[in-house]
C-alpha cells in the first residue's frame, strides 16, 4: 500500500535537491600587509601596545554557470591580544600570524569545492587549525580565527557581489543549502540566519568609547602632549564625540586601582555631560584572579558610586580564557548584578555552550573571529537570550566598515566598541569621505543605514 506522506515527503526532497544553491568556487586568493603606528599605546591586559600591522585579503570567485567575482576582507593581526605569550616576542608572535597568513592563503586558493561562504569556511577551519600549529611558533585557535578572519570576510564580499546584494541577503535557504542545524546542532533544525539576521541595517549604533589603562583622564595626567589637534583627556573626547558610552579597560590585579578608575571615569563622564543617561562596560581582559575579585570590585564600586554602578551595562571577560581550565570561576553569582560576556573565551560554539554552564550570560561578537563566526554565535546567542555586544581589535578602514556591519545587523547589539579613531587615525583617513557616518562621530553613536552596498559593502 502507498504512504501518501511518504511520497510526498520523497517529492519535497527531491525537489529540494534539485534546487539547492551550489554556491561558489574560490580561484585565487592575494595578501598584502600595512604596518601602522599608534598615535598613543593603547594599554589592555596589562600590556601597551603601540604598533598594527593590517591583513588584507583579495579573492576571486565563480559559480558553476562562470560569473565571478571579486572579494575584499581586511584585519589587523592584534597578536597582543590572540597570541599572548610570556616567552616569545611580540616580533615572534606576529612573525607567526605573518607565516600563517601565507598558509591560509595557499589552503584557501586550493579548496575545489562549491559552497556558501559559511560552508567554506567551516570545511577549511580544520586545515587552518592544523597549519596554525605547524608554523614556526605553534599558534592557538584564538590567533588563527584573527589570521583567517580576512579570508573569510573576503569570500562573503565576493559571495554578494556575485549576486549583486548585501551579505546579509545571503543567509536564507534560495543560498543556503544547509540550515543551522548543520554548524549549531538540532536546537536549530529547520530555522536559517535570515532568521536571527537584519537584511536592512539599523540607522545608528551606539558607540563605546574606550578608555585604556594608560590614557590619562584629565589634563594632569599627560606625561607628553600629542598635540595633534585631536582630544587628549577624557572630557575633550566626551565633547568632541557627544560621548554616552565608555568601555574602561581595567587591570584585574590591582583592586584598588580598578575601583578608584571607574569611580574617576564616572565623575569626570557626570561632569562633562550631566545631562547624559551614561553606560559602561567594565573589561577586565581575563586579568582577575577568581571570581572572588570581580565581586569585591562590584560590592566597591556600588559602595563608593551607587551612580556608576548602577551605568554598567556588561562585564567583560573577567577571568582566564581557557574555560575548561579555569572551570572553578563560576560567574553565576556576578550575572546577577549584570551581564558577564566571553570575549577571549569564545572561539566555537562548544566554548558558548561551556559559558553558559559557567554562569556567563553574554557574548562579545567580533569581526576579527570571521563574520561566519560572528553570524552563527550571533544566532547562537539569541536562540539562548544572551546579552550581544560587538567589540573591537582596534580595527580600522575596511575592518571597522566590516564591524559596524555585524553591529548594525544583529538585533539586540547593545552598541560598539570602535577605537581606531583615538589609536590609528591615519589608517581611517582614506576612508573619511566614503563613510562619514562611520569615521566622523558627533553624536557618541555611528551611522550605519549607508551600509546596504554589495557584499560587505566596504570596497
Amino acid at each position: 500500500m502507498i504512504n501518501r506522506r511518504e511520497v510526498l515527503a520523497s517529492v519535497a526532497a527531491a525537489a529540494i535537491a534539485k534546487t539547492r544553491p551550489e554556491g561558489v568556487r574560490v580561484e585565487d586568493v592575494q595578501i598584502e600587509f600595512e604596518d601602522f603606528r599608534y598615535r598613543a599605546p593603547y594599554k589592555f591586559g596589562g600590556v601597551a601596545v603601540d604598533r598594527a600591522t593590517v591583513l588584507n585579503v583579495r579573492c576571486v570567485v565563480r559559480d558553476k554557470a562562470g560569473k565571478s567575482a571579486k572579494g575584499f576582507g581586511s584585519m589587523p593581526l592584534g597578536n597582543v591580544w590572540s597570541f599572548p605569550s610570556r616567552t616569545l616576542t611580540y616580533d615572534q608572535t606576529l612573525g607567526a600570524m605573518r607565516e600563517l597568513a601565507g598558509k591560509i592563503r595557499d589552503i584557501t586558493a586550493k579548496y575545489p569545492e562549491y559552497g556558501h561562504p559559511i560552508d567554506i569556511n567551516t570545511a577549511l577551519e580544520p586545515a587552518y587549525l592544523k597549519a596554525a600549529g605547524e608554523v614556526t611558533h605553534p599558534a592557538p585557535k584564538l590567533c588563527m580565527l584573527v589570521t583567517a578572519s580576512p579570508f573569510d570576510a573576503a569570500i562573503h564580499d565576493a559571495f554578494g557581489k556575485l549576486h549583486g546584494v548585501s551579505c546579509y541577503d545571503t543567509y536564507g535557504p534560495s543560498m543556503m543549502a544547509r540550515d543551522l542545524s548543520a554548524y549549531l546542532g538540532k536546537d536549530f533544525a529547520g530555522e536559517y540566519l535570515e532568521r536571527y539576521i537584519l537584511r536592512k541595517p539599523r540607522a545608528s549604533v551606539n558607540l563605546y568609547h574606550s578608555v585604556g589603562g594608560a590614557d590619562p583622564l584629565m589634563a594632569a595626567d599627560i606625561k607628553t602632549k600629542i598635540g595633534d589637534g585631536l582630544p587628549e583627556t577624557l572630557p575633550e573626547w566626551i565633547r568632541f564625540n557627544g560621548l554616552h558610552h565608555i568601555k574602561i579597560k581595567l587591570q584585574g590585579d590591582d583592586l584598588n586601582w580598578d575601583i578608584d578608575r571607574v569611580v574617576s571615569i564616572d565623575r569626570i563622564a557626570q561632569e562633562t555631560r550631566p545631562e547624559v543617561a551614561w553606560k559602561y562596560c567594565v573589561d577586565f581582559n581575563e586579568r582577575c584572579p577568581n571570581v572572588e575579585y570581580l565581586l569585591s570590585f562590584l560590592r566597591t564600586v556600588k559602595e563608593k558610586t551607587p551612580r556608576g554602578f548602577e551605568r554598567i551595562e556588561y562585564i567583560e571577560q573577567p577571568t582566564k580564557r581557557d574555560l575548561r581550565a579555569d572551570s572553578s570561576n563560576l560567574m553565576h553569582q556576578a550575572a546577577k548584578l549584570r551581564p558577564v560576556v566571553i570575549d577571549e573565551s569564545l572561539v566555537d560554539l562548544e566554548s558558548l555552550l561551556m559559558a553558559r554552564e559557567l554562569g556567563y550570560t553574554g557574548v562579545a561578537l567580533k569581526a576579527c573571529k570571521g563574520q561566519s563566526q560572528a553570524m552563527l554565535m550571533a544566532a547562537a546567542g539569541q536562540k539562548y537570550k544572551m546579552f550581544l555586544c560587538v567589540q573591537d581589535l582596534t580595527c580600522p578602514g575596511a575592518s571597522l566598515v566590516h564591524s559596524a556591519s555585524i553591529a548594525s545587523h544583529v538585533p539586540g547589539v547593545s552598541g560598539i566598541e570602535a577605537n581606531s579613531r583615538q589609536y590609528l587615525p591615519a589608517a581611517n583617513a582614506p576612508w573619511v569621505k566614503k563613510f562619514p557616518g562611520l569615521f566622523v562621530v558627533k553624536d557618541g553613536t555611528l551611522k550605519t543605514a549607508a551600509l546596504t552596498g554589495p557584499g560587505l559593502g566596504a570596497v
